[in-house]
């Protein structure tokens, strides 16, 4: 029961005495009978079986493969030895920090991790907090010549309160208290404890603590009975539980393995040469260093480039799904830093062309004015939502989405035509100047917590232009909804031209033609609703789509020219052909699309004739499966007429 982990668990239960029988050496000590004694333990344990041999008592000796525990630089077997500790009596603090958890006043998140929480607070033991190390706080006990034990904040305390006189030699135990005993302190021995200072009055208990899964139990837990125990407070009102960054391999980053990357050098960049010196020095085991330099050179042979600490960031932030393990991918930093460089570029557009900026009303605003402010407000309802859950990847999604996709992609660009039109009223370049800056200066203020030093260098250039007079955006505040109006009207109008032009360039793709040709566009079918659309947004569609002409409407019984088709919904967008090998082209492309619908078609039919779906799942997501395969039908059917008209079209003119 002394040098066997489960030896002891059984000799436990049954009350047996514990008899270590090995010395600090590995030798046997005088506990073992006398033939043993002073052998080392390899020589005493072939001893045993010879003995036991000789007896007549061994019935056989086989070989097994079991797990033996090494030290890690000698590469030595280690014996578990019996040897005396310090412990704390964990059960009188393990009971109050459940309840804390039990009744609300501390919580995790994800929630899951309370379940793992109690599952250790509920089966925990007494700690053993000393170690043999050589740095560390020593354990405060004391030990006289008899071997009497004295506890006290000092020697000098500890001969007050016993009454021993200066010539009793006192010596000091050599231990040193574990690690984790010291950070259990953390929360209120850095605040002044035990003396009752202000910051501890102000700042404790904290809101929230950050942290990874793996310390819950060595740190947040002990953390949480210290705390209750010596101050009778909570340390923290929330524990934000965080995943392991890994390597691209999912393992775990360490020292040994020389699989670690120190943040620094993605943000400055390193050479392979001085990678590869980083990770190799100071091993642990030196017999692994030719493993780790063949391993860095394969995985980079080019080093590290620089990709700035902004770029970093974001990744981090991107990546922080609830609780999740994060597998390290270069490849997304270098997708973020040129999310970056997107950034800047739109920002110096917009520093080169926005020269008048004012207050204007609503009613002097274009509708891709008012559509960006109200997407801005979407984003900020959004982040806002994402901070209050702790769903930081929900946060820099929400702000890539915008900038990417709505700011750059979509209102810079629309804002192009505006700007580079001679014939354009003074009226609306102002209103396009004034929402471009305005929009940038939040858009900035709202990324500015996950990438803060491109958005400080760029908002100190922009607040100006917005006639703000502040040094830094660091004391301005958050973005709130009210900043920015909700407009659905404009929402819809924008959203519905994005469809459409988005249609007329796979229209354009297809067919190859140049974005500097005009195209002639024709619209047929759809709602009342859409006939109003292309008339509000006519002007910026003609833009945006480079058209030819005004866009003409097809009544709904008109035959459809011989021209590439889109659907938006039930609304067809057309583009007609130019000569008949456009029209062979078409004819390919749209027997490929009828093919992937008719499939998509298939699998909602097999989901909707299951009896199992239909009746247990809910009636909206039933609902919307039926909505989805009558307007995949109509669309087929729409696709097989139009392929029908080019096949007639193509006979026709074959036969000429």
């Amino acid at each position: 029961p002394a040098h066997d982990f489960n030896d002891n668990e059984i000799g436990h239960r049954h009350g047996l005495e514990e008899i270590s029988i090995l010395s600090a050496d590995a030798t046997i000590n005088a506990n073992a009978p006398v033939p043993y004694r002073n052998l080392d333990r390899f020589e005493a344990r072939k001893r045993v079986i010879a003995d036991l041999d000789a007896l007549g008592l061994l019935e056989a000796v086989e070989d097994h493969t079991i797990k033996i525990p090494r030290g890690e630089r000698s590469g030595e077997i280690v014996e578990p030895r019996l040897t005396d500790q310090w412990f704390v009596k964990i059960e009188p603090l393990a009971g109050p920090a459940i309840t804390a958890v039990e009744n609300g006043d501390i919580t995790f998140i994800p929630k899951q991790y309370e379940n793992l929480y109690f599952a250790w607070m509920r089966d925990v033991r007494d700690w053993c907090i000393s170690r043999q190390q050589w740095w560390g706080h020593q354990i405060p006990a004391w030990y006289d010549g008899n071997g009497n034990v004295y506890v006290g904040q000092s020697e000098e305390a500890i001969r007050s309160d016993a009454d021993l006189d200066a010539d009793i030699p006192l010596t000091q135990d050599p231990d040193v208290l574990e690690t984790w005993f010291s950070s259990a302190l953390w929360t209120f021995a850095t605040l002044g404890w035990p003396d009752k200072t202000p910051e501890l009055d102000q700042y404790h208990p904290t809101s929230v603590l950050v942290t990874g899964h793996d310390i819950i139990f060595f740190w947040v837990a002990r953390m949480i009975m210290m705390t209750l125990h010596f101050t009778g407070e909570i340390p923290f009102k929330q524990v934000y539980v965080h995943g392991l960054i890994r390597d691209a391999k999912g393992e775990k980053m360490s020292k040994t393995k020389g699989n670690g990357i120190d943040p620094l050098d993605v943000i400055d960049g390193i050479s392979l040469d001085d990678l590869v010196a980083k990770r190799t020095q100071n091993l642990t085991q030196p017999r692994m260093a030719e493993a780790i330099t063949l391993a860095t050179q394969k995985e980079y042979p080019n080093g590290i480039r620089n990709y700035g600490s902004d770029a970093l960031r974001f990744t981090f932030c991107a990546y922080a799904s609830p609780g999740r393990n994060i597998n390290f991918d270069l490849n997304r930093v270098e997708g973020y830093h040129n999310f970056c460089n997107k950034l800047w570029n739109a920002s110096r557009f917009v520093m080169m062309n926005a020269h008048s900026v004012t207050e204007l009303p609503i009613s002097e605003q274009s509708l891709a004015d008012r559509w960006i402010v109200s997407r801005m407000r979407q984003l900020i309802i959004d982040t806002h939502e994402a901070v209050d859950s702790y769903r930081f990847d929900l946060f820099a999604n929400a702000v890539y989405e915008f900038i990417w996709h709505e700011y750059c992609d979509w209102y810079v660009e629309l804002t192009k035509s505006v700007f580079f039109d001679a014939k354009a009223d003074q009226t609306e370049v102002t209103a396009a100047s004034t929402t471009l800056v305005n929009v940038l200066e939040m858009l900035l203020r709202v990324a500015h917590p996950i990438m803060p030093y491109i958005t400080e260098t760029l908002w100190r250039e922009i607040a100006p232009l917005a006639g703000i007079d502040a040094k830094t955006i660091m004391l301005r505040p958050f973005p709130q909804k009210a900043d920015a109006d909700l407009d659905e009207e404009a929402d819809t109008a924008i959203e519905w031209l994005k469809d459409v032009v988005t249609a007329v360039r796979n229209i354009r793709g297809e067919r190859g033609v140049k974005p500097s040709q005009s195209v002639v566009l024709m619209l047929q079918g759809g709602t009342t609703q859409d006939k109003q659309l292309s008339i509000t947004t006519e002007k910026l569609l003609q833009r945006q789509a480079k058209l030819s002409g005004d866009i003409v409407w097809l009544k709904d019984d008109d035959p459809v020219p011989a021209g590439s088709v889109q659907l938006v919904h039930r609304l067809k967008v057309i583009v007609p052909f130019t000569d008949l090998d456009e029209a062979k082209a078409e004819q390919q492309r749209l027997s490929l699309e009828i093919q992937k619908l008719q499939t998509t078609l298939g699998k909602i039919a097999t989901k909707l004739d299951n009896p199992n779906f239909v009746e247990k799942a809910p009636a909206n997501v039933v609902a919307k499966e039926k909505t989805r395969l009558d307007e995949l039908s109509a669309q087929v059917d729409t696709l097989l007429e139009q392929r029908v008209a080019l096949e007639n079209i193509i006979d026709d003119n074959s036969t000429r």
